[in-house]
């Protein structure tokens, strides 16, 4: 592989070194259980590994995209929505497929390879858009874990500084294995939307008929649903996703040897997610089969409305369900911020730096987390319309870094032989194109809504 050239001016050794034996350390770690023969040594290789892919789509289940789930759920039932759920969650895989697979190849993360192959003013463009759409975002992780903790009379001061202060502590453990291990047992806790989808009792019948016979659109395009399609799309594929998952596969330390790995990695993290997604839609069905209107509902009143019809066990495992993916979005997001400035600061950015190895790193995880929370914390603050737009403004953004994710992935001089093969090319173009006409039509039914339905 021909390695990728720097950014001006840095330096590619000037590192602390603690970052660089963490990596060592983790790659020999790898390469033992690589050559460990039987199930043993797989399934402990396919662990030392595993990581970056999980949390980046578990962390992409975060409390606006599981309320979008839900709202899905409650006003169209499992006919058109639930097929389209699971088709994003394969579009997502396409997507950090490349992203993991960049990171590995290339030893860079995605902002320093934005800056190093394209200048400094589509640089500036990537980042802001990154760092915009960052901050809407964790604000709206904010949202679900006070509305989530709400549920149990938890007031808003103290479960925004109880989110923040969680999000801080695990940043600050100073090794990137034991901030990744932390995050994936938080991130776990978004399976309980699996019994509260049980304890809806859904007709398994109708859910199996939706998948076979992709019904149509109920009710034909329409402005609401055509936001919520939109919606949905934003829930899956963000760019935030690819700063952090290339970030994080960098952090790990994986290289060409782990690529393999990382797809599978990428794979089993879009599988729970799309497996969790799925069933926060089928979780307020019992809504929309009783003709409820849910159309401004935050997580506590999620619950409260589903509390009769799957019990109190139910509705407190759904509120907390948001909670817990909010929380987990929180710290993968504000990290993904941090990795994304250091790497144009060219400054130390590593999880396994201490807080006085990488200042700006750390300051731009807790500036941004708090910056966050406070927003939230505003009196009048217009939250629910801020939910509402966030997972919007993810699928407008999406189409220029997915640009930039081709055309770094397509690079020969940075990829070398892991470079994009046609079939991928034409599926990350198709992809592209499709949330462009998603963009498209969202404007539209904005400007005209009278064009559709």
């Amino acid at each position: 592989m021909i390695a990728p050239p720097d950014l001006p001016g840095a330096a590619r050794g000037a590192v602390p070194a603690g970052e660089d034996v963490a990596r060592a350390r983790g790659a020999l770690a790898r390469e033992r259980a690589r050559r460990t023969a039987g199930a043993f040594g797989r399934v402990r290789w396919l662990w030392l590994l595993a990581g970056p892919g999980i949390l980046v789509f578990l962390g992409e289940n975060d409390a606006p995209s599981m309320l979008s789930y839900a709202a899905t759920g409650a006003r169209y039932g499992v006919g058109f929505f639930l097929p389209f759920v699971a088709a994003t969650f394969v579009v997502g895989f396409v997507v950090q497929e490349m992203a993991a697979r960049v990171g590995a190849a290339a030893g860079q993360g995605h902002a320093a390879l934005i800056y190093a192959r394209f200048g400094r003013f589509w640089g500036n463009f990537a980042m802001a858009d990154l760092l915009i759409g960052n901050l809407l975002t964790l604000v709206t992780e904010f949202i679900g874990i006070r509305a989530g903790l709400g549920y149990f009379g938890i007031p808003p001061m103290l479960a925004v500084g109880g989110g923040a202060a969680v999000v801080l502590l695990v940043a600050s453990t100073a090794r990137y294995s034991l901030w990744e291990r932390i995050t994936l047992g938080l991130a776990l806790a978004n399976a309980v939307f699996v019994p509260v989808a049980l304890l809806a009792r859904p007709h398994w019948g109708a859910v199996a008929h939706a998948f076979v016979v992709w019904g149509p659109l109920p009710g034909g395009l329409r402005p609401d649903s055509i936001l919520l399609m939109v919606a949905d799309v934003g829930a899956t594929v963000t760019p935030w996703m690819l700063f952090f998952q290339q970030g994080a596969v960098v952090d790990k330390g994986l290289g060409p040897r782990d690529i393999g790995g990382a797809r599978l990695d990428t794979a089993l993290g879009a599988a729970l997610a799309g497996l969790f997604g799925i069933a926060g839609v089928l979780a307020t069905t019992p809504l929309f089969h009783a003709g409820i209107s849910a159309a401004n509902f935050q997580a506590a009143q999620f619950a409260e409305a589903l509390a009769p019809a799957i019990g109190p066990v139910g509705a407190a495992l759904f509120a907390f369900g948001i909670f817990a993916a909010g929380l987990v979005a929180a710290i993968t997001i504000a990290t993904s911020s941090a990795y994304a400035y250091g790497e144009v600061a060219r400054r130390p950015h590593s999880l396994n730096t201490s807080v006085r190895e990488a200042v700006p790193f750390y300051a731009v995880l807790l500036g941004s987390t708090l910056l966050a929370g406070a927003v939230v914390l505003i009196p009048g603050a217009p939250l629910e319309t801020i939910v509402l737009i966030v997972n919007v403004i993810a699928t407008l953004a999406m189409p220029p870094a997915l640009l930039f994710l081709l055309l770094l992935a397509n690079d020969a001089e940075v990829m070398g032989p892991w470079r994009n093969s046609p079939a991928w090319n034409l599926a990350g173009i198709t992809i592209t194109v499709a949330l462009m006409l998603c963009g498209l039509a969202y404007g539209v039914s904005v400007v005209a809504p009278g064009l559709f339905g």
